[in-house]
């Protein structure tokens, strides 16, 4: 393996955010006294081909900087690879940051991993739809929420946050209770309608909602949270408790975990990483310790 460290970096991500924190981190790298290859992608397909290049030389460890989609996008090639990734949050949402304790805001500290973290290997989830099969990283969304983000994403009108709250608003407007058909480890199918499903391998999705709370990135089992059938009412009574991640103790919403779910229902929507995976039919597992992160080392009292 060489000594210097890759640098991939979407610049796009967190609404441009991407191009300043490679720029802090690169420099910050060299500074270190480290030899810096980087690589700019352009788009989605672009960072997917510049991750195999920049994997190619066999660096000591692969800098991404973007957002969780970002390394969601190349993870068939980092997880079949045996260097380590160190993550520099420059998203909008920074879950997967969040779930680990990596520095958020300063992308110093985070590219700093590349030099003194430690190693730490963490699940993947896996979502098999009519469309194929794509690896992901922290929630897969099913039902009213992941609705919410495809209405969001459609919308042209207006920008920022008012386009997702305009889409909350349609959704609510439109709000029915979903049909779904779950199979959980090999069970036999049964009918669970619902309101939303979510599974995850690590607790929060959306920027820090912590919809899966108390999910751990390692344990090698999804957690698969389900909201029962709710009027519009209580569901905006539901939303303050999914903020604070005090939700799991209410009657209407279901907590377990598994190692296999397969979800189905009319007008089913998939998301997963914040991206439009598939519809009508998924089946979710996980990879346990299929991904290696540089995190910062424990505190030891």
């Amino acid at each position: 393996m060489a000594e210097h460290i890759a640098v991939l970096a979407n610049p796009f991500a967190g609404k441009g955010r991407g191009a300043r924190s490679a720029e802090v981190a690169i420099g910050h790298l060299r500074a270190r006294g480290a030899e810096v290859q980087v690589f700019i992608g352009r788009s989605a397909a672009d960072t997917a081909r510049l991750a195999v290049a920049a994997l190619a030389d066999g660096p000591r460890a692969l800098v991404v900087v973007g957002g969780d989609g970002t390394l969601a996008g190349i993870l068939d090639t980092v997880c079949e690879g045996s260097v380590p990734v160190v993550l520099v949050a420059a998203g909008t949402g920074n879950d997967l940051a969040r779930a680990l304790g990596l520095p958020r805001g300063d992308s110093a500290a985070a590219a700093e991993l590349a030099v003194t973290g430690v190693p730490r290997s963490i699940d993947v989830g896996m979502i098999r739809t009519a469309d194929g099969t794509r690896r992901f990283l922290t929630v897969a969304a099913l039902g009213f929420d992941a609705k919410v983000s495809d209405r969001t994403n459609r919308l042209r009108w207006p920008h920022g946050a008012l386009r997702y709250y305009l889409a909350l608003l349609v959704e609510l407007a439109r709000l029915r209770p979903m049909d779904f058909t779950l199979a959980i480890d090999g069970d036999a199918p049964g009918r669970q309608p619902g309101t939303l499903i979510a599974v995850g391998s690590t607790a929060s999705y959306g920027g820090g909602m912590p919809i899966c709370v108390g999910a751990v990135p390692d344990d090698g089992l999804l957690d698969i949270v389900h909201v029962a059938p709710l009027g519009r009412l209580r569901l905006l009574r539901l939303f303050p408790l999914l903020l604070r991640g005090t939700h799991l103790v209410r009657q209407e919403v279901t907590h377990r975990r598994a190692r296999t779910v397969t979800v189905s229902a009319p007008g089913l929507v998939v998301y997963a990483d914040g991206e439009r995976i598939g519809e009508h039919e998924c089946t979710l597992s996980v990879l346990p310790g299929a991904l290696t992160l540089m995190v910062p080392e424990a505190k030891h009292d």
